[in-house]
């Protein structure tokens, strides 16, 4: 049985273990240059804060829609595998009744479903582990400089790296197969599977990521290291500010500005004609005491104005990754014994 499956299993496994070692052989080729064109970049720069800025950006800029496009094949590769492994792994025998002839061997269902499933199953988490530890190899130098904008946590991201790849494969493998057990013709179950799996993949960093771990709810000080971005009409005076997580690389939930008296306000209008904040004191020179824009902030927060936050540390990386895939591979898990029982109970 086993070799029958391995048979039946070699061309598929070749096809996506040779593509992730083709990937794992350019990453291993750029992934060196690319680190050595920040370091170097970095160290030229040092002690001249705007140099460096401006070389993040050019190096962020270069080698961007390299990472995203090099993020995006991990993201592809469990829902590739549910779809091309886990959908056909029944259905074409199904399909083509080889099914019946192999129980009417020496072979019983359980055993016939558990070497097949078993065998795929653990092709497709080495899959996931490999793409995933080629990737977050490759990608820590462009992370690092990108700390604002690809933030760990950021669903892209997070859904790409550490031990989820895993987990995501393994889950999807199991969908597969159950809806192609359920549905029985190759195509449809596979175009199920695509959908079904997109689905889940998009509602969990929504619905269930936020909630695996308590939030942290504060309330701070307005300062460049809360405040994102704002928004200023210098007619009216009115200013808006945008949140953002006070730990670089946090994941914000929610972000609102407050008065003194805990109540959400929209705009902070202050006066236009004069004053830290008026059109006159335009923000400029960051980092320095006498830089207009802290000058702004720090009267608005005399005022009592805060910035009220949700969000999770940047820490919580790796507790999220364990969580997370102990719940993709506990659904795995139940999609496997529930096609234990309907292979023995329903199937014909």
């Amino acid at each position: 049985m086993i070799w029958l499956t391995w048979r039946q299993f070699r061309l598929p496994a070749a096809a996506v273990f040779g593509a992730l070692a083709v990937l794992a052989l350019v990453l291993a080729v750029t992934g060196p240059a690319i680190s050595g064109e920040y370091a170097t970049g970095i160290a030229t720069c040092a002690g001249d804060t705007a140099a460096c800025d401006d070389f993040v950006e050019r190096f962020l800029n270069d080698h961007q829609n390299t990472f995203l496009a090099v993020t995006a094949l991990v993201l592809l590769l469990p829902a590739l595998i549910g779809l091309f492994w886990g959908a056909p792994l029944f259905t074409r025998e199904l399909e083509a009744g080889t099914h019946r002839l192999i129980w009417n061997q020496s072979v019983t269902r359980t055993r016939w479903l558990a070497v097949k499933f078993g065998i795929t199953g653990v092709a497709a988490m080495l899959a996931g582990g490999v793409g995933s530890l080629a990737v977050t190899w490759w990608a820590t130098t462009f992370e690092t400089a990108a700390v604002k904008d690809f933030p760990r946590l950021s669903a892209m991201v997070f859904d790409a790296r550490g031990v989820v790849p895993i987990a995501y494969s393994a889950f999807a493998f199991a969908l597969g197969v159950t809806i192609g057990m359920l549905v029985r013709r190759s195509l449809p179950a596979m175009a199920v599977t695509l959908a079904a799996f997109a689905v889940i993949q998009v509602a969990v960093p929504i619905v269930v990521r936020p909630h695996l771990l308590p939030s942290i709810d504060a309330t701070l000080e307005l300062s460049l290291s809360t405040v994102d971005g704002i928004g200023r009409n210098p007619n009216t005076g009115v200013l808006h500010f945008e949140a953002k997580a006070p730990d670089p690389g946090g994941w914000l939930l929610a972000g609102e500005t407050v008065d003194a008296s805990g109540k959400p306000v929209e705009n902070v209008t202050m006066p236009t004609s004069s004053g830290p904040c008026s059109p006159s004191a335009p923000p400029g020179g960051r980092g320095t005491r006498a830089d207009p824009m802290d000058l702004c902030l720090a009267e608005i927060n005399r005022l009592g104005y805060r910035q009220h936050v949700i969000y999770h540390p940047p820490t919580r990386f790796w507790p999220f990754q364990w969580i997370e895939s102990a719940l993709y591979l506990a659904l795995a898990l139940g999609l496997a014994g529930f096609c234990f029982w309907w292979i023995r109970r329903r199937l014909a």
